[in-house]
């Protein structure tokens, strides 16, 4: 963990050296005369002085680039818009500067795991976030990479949602501590992987899911899942909004088909309003909607948190003919990229600012 540095008893020694406009990291800051950042088991690398001052109340709120939506919605709820310089060589390396000042601040750096190159990029600002001072870091990820690889179920294979807690578990600690917010994991357990000096928390969607899956739903609807795994998060959603929940099995042929087994509803003549936690290919999505229909339903919907949507899949739904709404966050920004395509997008950054 962080150790900060107390004031001495005696500040009467304090140099001039900062009102005149000295360079700080040109000699080692006194113990006692400033605040301190020295991480354990890295001396040295955050110890620049940090002046004793009050942070503001606002924080501070930078992005990476497919997140500048997001967040324009945090700052317009009264947080400051941080500036970061990004620039691509044409052998894939990346420039960054962090342009605004971040010394003594509490700092917020939103962005998903959305690829390989945005968690490393999540992990380089925030290792030179805390290098340049920041008081406190907070991680906002609205969407988390490698969710469903969360366990090894045959010998030999990573367990990737682990490894990326690690490495972002490896950003050195702000002296206030590093914090991380992740919105509807796929797996429960997915906070526990991170580590040291880093706290997770799960955010849950809910108030916005039951909004949407109320309007979609109408006045008379069954909400159902696409696979058993969401059996209880669905039974809790149900639950919340006053509805029946139904269920399907499914098994898994491949990484892009997968087929239902059983069935355990009763949707004969209802609206049926299919919720997961995320649509990718839609294969699950269409196998459980052609269970409902073939059990009776009326008319299908589709929600989900986290809509990613590779290549041709929104077209591919969208042309099976079985849904007349499909609704997600905007916690994944390739569903922002799809919005003008028929996808309902809601936003959820407001579901973060009561941590900031």
């Amino acid at each position: 963990m962080a150790s900060c540095a107390g004031e001495d008893a005696d500040s009467s020694e304090n140099t001039d050296a900062d009102a005149m406009g000295a360079d700080t990291d040109a000699e080692p800051a006194r113990a006692g005369h400033r605040l301190l950042i020295e991480p354990a088991g890295a001396p040295g690398l955050c110890s620049r002085p940090l002046m004793h001052r009050a942070a503001p109340s606002a924080s501070l709120v930078f992005a990476l680039p497919e997140y500048s939506g997001m967040q324009q919605r945090l700052c317009a709820a009264g947080h400051e818009a941080g500036e970061l310089q990004i620039e691509a060589f044409p052998d894939g390396e990346r420039y960054m500067r962090i342009v605004s000042e971040v010394d003594g601040r509490d700092v917020v750096l939103l962005g998903g795991t959305i690829s390989d190159a945005a968690t490393l990029m999540m992990f380089d600002l925030g290792c030179a976030l805390v290098r340049y001072g920041a008081r406190r870091l907070t991680l906002l990820v609205p969407y988390y990479g490698y969710a469903t690889m969360e366990r090894a179920v045959h010998r030999g294979e990573v367990v990737t949602a682990k490894t990326r807690a690690a490495l972002l578990s490896a950003i050195p600690p702000a002296c206030y501590g590093n914090r991380i917010f992740l919105l509807d994991l796929h797996a429960e357990g997915i906070p526990h992987y991170f580590e040291g000096g880093l706290t997770a928390f799960h955010v849950y969607a809910k108030p916005v899911l039951r909004e949407v899956i109320t309007r979609v739903g109408g006045a008379d609807f069954v909400l159902a899942c696409t696979d058993a795994g969401r059996a209880k998060w669905v039974e809790s959603l149900a639950n919340d909004v006053g509805v029946t929940a139904a269920f399907v099995f499914k098994r898994r042929i491949d990484g892009s088909h997968t087929a239902v087994s059983a069935l355990d509803a009763q949707v004969q003549g209802k609206r049926v309003v299919i919720y997961d936690d995320m649509i990718r290919t839609g294969g699950s999505l269409l196998g459980a909607a052609r269970a409902y229909r073939d059990a009776g339903a009326t008319s299908l919907a589709a929600v989900a948190t986290h809509g990613l949507f590779p290549g041709e899949s929104l077209k591919k739904i969208q042309d099976s003919g079985l849904f007349d709404a499909i609704v997600c966050t905007d916690s994944h920004p390739r569903a922002l990229e799809l919005a003008a395509q028929g996808l309902v997008v809601e936003p959820v950054a407001h579901l973060f600012l009561p941590f900031l």
